[in-house]
């Protein structure tokens, strides 16, 4: 290797101590706290060691510094070894790590970013490459800065397709600022893995996905300081056999201690054995200085440049609005970001990439890794991003949903073809699920926009907003309902009709907001009055105009929606009024799964479309006469 430069033999010793007394630390805090996963930690001690003190630049009195090479432990339950690592650094106290897991502590069983030196929560197995490859792309692509993106993996968690779409994704963008360290200790949670230690089958597969693949002896301080060493030109995978339980006799390379810690009286034996090992060495290390250039970014303040321009009559999905909302947002900020998978002539964010190409990223259809990127992408706040494709499609990424609520991530997404409304697709196209998962996300903001105009007023707020934002997009075209200059809030229902003596409220959004609107002129000619409330936001909702508009038509409430009864519309009202003296909530809702057909066809089917509106009205008044 040309550029490569043996340590001297003191900076070696300084490794492998380094290396044990992580493995001591590790196993003192996981005996201290009585549960945990050391014999996890102990196999990638020589990684932890030669990443944190030889190969990666950082700063370790500020861990989120913008110019710090990045770190992910995607095999979040080896914990114990990274808060090692920063006790060795002397970010942490070493007393800290008896607080392990402890309710009053910061050190958790898996990283959280409440650590300031974890950028997003680990330990769902499988996600860490996707994220790392979401910050690697910034760092090229974005910032063009020189930082690098360490991912370590474990070998059980291989088995995860979420691995592969990432592996895919690095090498088509040719992420060469990525490394990918395979910890290949040969055991899982319950049983070996598939592989076990054919460390040349790993390699085979991650070089048939266009990385540059090394095998290493994962022990071997001297060989990883050199692999670390490599020229990079294309993503590099090192595959590092280890043994898990390294530096535990009883436990090593054995089946039955993963998750467990050492009893006390082990734990004092195997300490003062690995203590024997430390040889005095007079060299200290610290991690090398990052370079300076990863430019200021400020994401305050995100704003259009100007009010919607849609005009009456108008008529446009409000899918469409997206990406007209996405490319005028783009004009304004430079760090706006798009991803989508391979539905951007779908949701229409191709109008962004046709605008912004450089800020554009195809992510395929590959939606759990699209979702690991965008939340790499919005790490230590460097991009404000949108990630687009069919609200179904997003069922197939929850779980990279929910870790990213876990990681404080703040990432917009948009399901566009919700409901029945899609048509013709049938069942597999239709969102019916997203408004339920989403609003089980307690990070989650959900916007459900009924025209272009609030579309694009969502998107702007979006972008502003703490936490992951959802938009739910529709397919067909709708009219127009605001005025341009109407300004919307998260957590404010609009009352888009009203008269004094209104009978009965009426709640929806997207198209049935049209639909009751129509329901409307229906009623009208019956002498019925309705009043009728678009939510825009369904979390959080706004129970004070529910309320007091339900308050106002005596308590009935109609409520209808383009999504499956559980977890929807109507269930978050009834969460609103259910202690309320005197309401009485009427649901319209899908209620069995859906089949081809037209649109107009689907909603009568499904018993959403305006007649059956009306019909709910008049069923409310009427259960509410006979009530009397």
């Amino acid at each position: 290797m040309e550029d490569y430069h043996k340590p001297d033999q003191q900076t070696l010793q300084a490794l492998r101590n380094i290396a044990t007394r992580l493995r001591i630390n590790s196993i003192k805090a996981t005996t201290a706290a009585g549960s945990g996963h050391p014999t996890s930690c102990c196999s990638v001690a020589e990684i932890m060691s030669v990443l944190f003190f030889h190969s990666m630049k950082y700063r370790p009195e500020d861990p989120r510094n913008p110019d710090n090479d990045r770190f992910i432990l995607s095999k979040g339950h080896a914990a114990p070894v990274l808060y090692a690592v920063w006790a060795e650094t002397g970010y942490l106290k070493e007393n800290e790590l008896l607080n392990l897991r402890k309710v009053d502590s910061i050190l958790e069983g898996h990283p959280v970013p409440k650590q300031q030196f974890v950028d997003v929560a680990t330990g769902s197995l499988g996600q860490g490459l996707g994220v790392a490859c979401g910050m690697a792309y910034t760092g090229k692509y974005f910032d063009k800065a020189s930082y690098r993106v360490f991912c370590l993996l474990g070998d059980g968690e291989l088995s995860e397709g979420s691995v592969w779409e990432a592996m895919a994704f690095a090498s088509y963008y040719q992420l060469d600022n990525l490394v990918a360290i395979f910890d290949i200790n040969r055991l899982g949670q319950s049983d070996p893995t598939p592989l076990q230690h054919h460390v040349e089958k790993y390699q085979r597969r991650c070089e048939a996905f266009g990385w540059h693949s090394i095998i290493v002896d994962g022990h071997s301080v001297e060989e990883l300081c050199k692999v670390l060493s490599q020229p990079r030109h294309q993503p590099i995978a090192i595959i590092a056999k280890t043994i898990k339980g390294k530096g535990i006799p009883a436990a090593e390379d054995k089946m039955n201690w993963h998750g467990k810690p050492l009893p006390k009286d082990m734990a004092e034996m195997v300490i003062k054995e690995l203590q024997s090992r430390i040889i005095s060495c007079n060299k200290r290390l610290y991690p090398a200085a990052p370079s300076k250039d990863a430019s200021p970014v400020c994401l305050r303040n995100i704003r259009m440049p100007s009010a919607p321009s849609y005009k009456p009559g108008d008529k446009i999905a409000t899918r469409k609005a997206y990406g007209v909302a996405l490319a005028k947002l783009g004009r304004y900020n430079e760090h706006v970001v798009v991803l989508d998978g391979d539905t951007k002539n779908s949701t229409f964010s191709e109008l962004f990439k046709n605008e912004h190409p450089n800020r554009y990223v195809e992510c395929y259809i590959a939606e759990q890794n699209m979702v690991g990127v965008a939340t790499g992408c919005a790490v230590r706040d460097r991009n404000v991003v949108f990630a687009s494709t069919f609200a179904t499609c997003f069922t197939r990424a929850y779980d990279q949903l929910r870790m990213a609520a876990i990681s404080e991530s703040n990432i917009n997404l948009c399901g566009s073809h919700c409901g029945v409304s899609i048509g013709e697709d049938g069942p597999s196209q239709m969102g019916m699920e997203d408004l339920a998962m989403f609003r089980a996300l307690p990070t989650a903001t959900i916007f459900y926009p009924s025209d272009a105009v609030s579309t694009e007023k969502a998107v702007e707020i979006a972008a502003n907003t703490k936490g992951l934002c959802f938009i739910r997009t529709s397919r067909p075209e709708t009219n127009i309902i605001y005025n341009c200059n109407e300004d919307f809030h998260v957590g404010q229902a609009k009352v888009v009709y009203k008269t004094n003596e209104d009978h009965v409220t009426v709640i929806g959004a997207g198209v049935t907001l049209h639909e009751a609107l129509s329901a409307v002129e229906i009623l009208k000619k019956e002498r019925i009055n309705i009043r009728v409330i678009d939510l825009f936001t369904i979390k959080p909702l706004d129970t004070k105009t529910i309320i007091e508009n339900g308050r106002a038509t005596r308590g009935r409430i109609v409520t209808v929606e383009d999504h499956y009864y559980e977890g929807g519309l109507g269930e978050a009202v009834c969460s609103a009024v259910v202690n309320e003296p005197g309401f009485t909530v009427h649901r319209l809702a899908v209620s069995q799964v859906p089949r081809s057909g037209k649109p107009h066809e689907l909603l009568r089917i499904h018993a959403i479309d305006r007649e059956a509106i009306a019909q709910a009205v008049r069923k409310a008044i009427s259960s509410s006469a006979n009530a009397k």
